[in-house]
């Protein structure tokens, strides 16, 4: 399994968790709100105006990951010189389901993912 993570545009989220679903299906996507900075020069964390962004999180298949990745760089560019934000992936193991101890993929191969477990 692969954990595919990102920070966008806060007004892109919804745009971004709907391309995700055209890749993978139904899967599980957590957003947190964010803040901070790019490598801009001038910008500092306590300034208000930094732009509200989000971080979103999700494990995918390894087979679906890298057509995510693209999916949510497509879905969160938005034409500015900078601030549309980072995507990048990691390999998780032992992803499991608290409720039921049992292994992320194995609902995964079985289809029983859009099934809400």
């Amino acid at each position: 399994m692969i954990k595919v993570e990102a920070i966008v545009a806060r007004d892109r989220v919804e745009t971004v968790i709907d391309a995700i679903e055209s890749e993978a299906g139904h899967i599980g996507v957590t957003v947190f709100e964010a803040t901070g900075h790019g490598r801009q020069n001038g910008t500092s964390y306590d300034d208000p105006g930094l732009p509200a962004k989000a971080f979103l999180t999700s494990i995918v298949p390894e087979n679906k990951a890298q057509a995510v990745v693209e999916a949510i760089c497509n879905a969160a560019r938005s034409g500015n010189k900078f601030g549309d934000g980072l995507v990048w992936m990691s390999s998780v193991y032992n992803v499991r389901h608290i409720r039921t101890g049992k292994p992320l993929h194995e609902y995964v191969e079985a289809g029983f993912v859009e099934a809400g477990v």
